[in-house]
């Protein structure tokens, strides 16, 4: 079964997680990323709050502009002449007892129209008030959107070390594409939702509480009414959310798998191609794009219910207050610009509540991205490298295995009590079948994976002893599968010297014959390529990482069927340049074809992470044994 059929089933095995395990303290460790930008975190808080405050003051003064206007226009029909408190006898005089209590609550003077001159000025204080509410939160904006952005660095930054810092199982036991997911899409989202959410979250808490203060000023009775809807609004939305929350987890879950799956048809197309598992791709493709959909799709349908609900249940209290209002205007209890700013405030109350439940969906899907992406920063790491160094000579090193023991699971040994010394400067050629281990010596040497018994020594020193770093800066390795990086051919070759100079790098490729295709390509050595334009072949790309080698110039080199993608003629050119590259090295060859190792100082032929024969070759074919075997196979 290819790749990509195999990473699929295993994915869909796992299964969905059913809801965020810690909405509560993934928001919490979220907010907290931006405490190292708590300056400029302090300064949108202010901004913020100087912006509602003037803005919540507006519908106040706008009342009193109201109250200017209708105190005029009552004024102006009264006789002129005589005391509010006679207009009001007056009234109650004639039986309008509701004329009467309605002017004993207003400011008017008989016979005296509306003072349109009070009136503008009202108008422009509340006009400044509003264009200095609107600066103050295009400032705050702005800020925030600087202060969000510089913790995605950061964040990014942290993912990226945590990456270095993981041991290399951590990789091997998950498709790239799940993790690429979480370092790419995830961080995109959780930065997404945090600028929103931080925004309208601050905005919405603050504004709820000014415009409380500003409505008990004008009533409690009516503020009472309207806070009384809060309770039922939390509940519906606590019922919807607890639905859609799942939703979410779901989906990015699901959008993981999906590019796991996308990614490793595409590393491997012409696998699948060949193969005919087109359509098998495309049916999985269908059914992970499907569950993609049907979680999204759930997700935004149940919270965008959030945003309705709310705003029916607050529509109660808007009509209950209008009411009730309205005969408090007509009894004198209340004047009419404090109830028009009273209305203007149960909106302004009302919406945040309904900004808040209807952004929901952004806060839940960012919180179910930051758990994905926490939960990448909490894995297991390497354990806290060593200080030592290995020894800084020139010389090719000494390497001994002594009595080493590996197994990539508990339950499964690959290498088992295994001893063996390379002399300085030697070439030792490690054969065997498929799964026998050879590889996975070049891993325990290299550090990837550490020995779960026994030791690995370079020049008398625990390589466990001393830092990755100063252990693999002496050492070069070419592998079967070749990687190249997005650059020119020099940049690729120069990858493990950035300093080279251009005479070095152009000597190294000349070494590895890199020479025989280069000037055939458009720009010769600053030919921009990378692993899979398709521009070099298997074979080319294979040279250029031996050049790389070359120019690595290590006291340690291991060759991992470092010839199996050239053709026997180039093999036997890279011969020559092998030779070379030997010299004055100490050297670890892995290879089934004869002609690579024919010339090894020292064969080990292995079996189920057992040395079962060693010496030359002349030695191990003049003793008939395993090797022998191979040979004539």
């Amino acid at each position: 079964m290819s790749g990509p059929l195999r990473g699929g089933m295993r994915a869909m095995a796992q299964g969905p997680p059913q809801r965020s395990r810690d909405f509560r303290g993934a928001a919490v460790r979220l907010v907290k990323r931006l405490t190292p930008h708590r300056a400029l975190t302090l300064t949108v808080i202010a901004l913020s709050i100087v912006g509602i405050a003037l803005g919540v003051i507006g519908p106040r003064i706008l009342g009193h502009a109201t109250d200017l206007l209708f105190n005029g226009v009552i004024g102006r029909e009264l006789p002129s002449g005589m005391s509010k408190e006679q207009a009001v006898e007056a009234a109650r005089a004639r039986g309008d007892n509701t004329f009467a209590d309605m002017l004993s609550g207003m400011n008017i003077v008989p016979g005296q129209g509306v003072d349109f001159g009070a009136v503008g000025r009202t108008l422009l204080l509340a006009l400044a008030l509003y264009l200095v509410a609107a600066l103050a939160v295009w400032v705050q904006a702005r800020l925030l959107n600087v202060a969000v952005q510089r913790t995605m660095v950061d964040l990014r930054a942290d993912v990226e070390r945590k990456v270095h810092r993981l041991p290399l199982s951590h990789f091997d036991t998950r498709q790239r594409g799940e993790v690429l997911s979480r370092v790419t899409n995830d961080i995109d989202n959780v930065q997404t939702s945090l600028a929103i959410s931080i925004s309208q979250l601050l905005s919405a808490v603050l504004t709820i509480f000014a415009v409380l203060v500003m409505m008990l000023t004008i009533s409690p009775l009516l503020t009472l009414i309207t806070v009384l809807t809060v309770p039922l609004s939390l509940w519906v939305t606590r019922l919807i959310t607890r639905r859609s929350q799942r939703m979410f987890a779901a989906q990015w879950h699901n959008t993981g798998r999906l590019n796991a799956l996308i990614e490793e048809t595409y590393s491997g197309f012409t696998v699948v191609k060949t193969y005919g598992h087109r359509d098998a791709v495309r049916t999985m493709f269908a059914e992970r794009n499907s569950d993609v959909f049907h979680a999204g799709f759930g997700a935004q349908f149940f919270s965008g219910l959030i945003s309705p609900a709310t705003m029916f249940v607050g529509n109660l209290s808007y009509v209950a207050v209008a009411v009730l209002g309205g005969i408090k205007v007509a009894t004198g209890q209340i004047t009419l610009g404090s109830i028009q700013a009273f209305i203007q405030y149960v909106r302004q109350f009302n919406q945040p509540l309904t900004q808040v439940a209807g952004m929901y969906n952004t806060l839940q899907s960012g919180i179910a991205s930051a758990e994905r992406v926490f939960d990448f920063l909490d894995e297991p790491e390497l354990a806290p490298d060593p200080d030592g160094t290995l020894p800084h000579t020139d010389s090719p090193p000494r390497v001994e295995f002594e009595h080493v023991s590996f197994g990539y699971h508990d339950d499964r040994t690959v290498i088992a009590d295994l001893s063996l010394t390379a002399e300085p400067g030697a070439t030792v050629a490690i054969v065997g079948p498929t799964g026998a281990g050879k590889t996975t010596l070049v891993n325990l040497l290299l550090r990837f994976y550490d020995v779960d018994a026994g030791r690995i020594l370079i020049d008398g020193v625990d390589i466990a002893t001393v830092s990755a770093a100063s252990l693999r800066s002496g050492i070069a390795m070419v592998l079967q599968d070749t990687w190249l990086f997005g650059g020119t051919i020099a940049d690729n070759i120069a990858y493990g010297r950035p300093r080279a100079s251009r005479e070095e790098i152009l000597e190294a490729g000349r070494a590895a014959f890199v020479d025989r295709f280069v000037h055939a390509l458009p720009d010769g050595y600053d030919t921009v390529v990378s692993d899979d334009n398709g521009m070099l072949s298997a074979g080319e790309k294979q040279l250029i990482t031996i050049a790389r080698a070359f120019l690595a110039r290590p006291r340690l080199l291991v060759l991992d069927e470092a010839t199996s993608s050239v053709d026997t003629r180039t093999e036997l050119v890279i011969q020559h340049a092998m030779a070379e590259l030997r010299r004055d090295r100490t050297c670890f060859i892995i290879a089934h074809r004869l002609s690579t190792i024919r010339d090894a100082d020292l064969i080990l032929v292995v079996d189920r992470g057992r040395i079962v024969e060693q010496g030359t070759h002349a030695e191990l074919l003049a003793r008939h044994g395993a090797y022998w075997d191979m040979t004539q196979a």
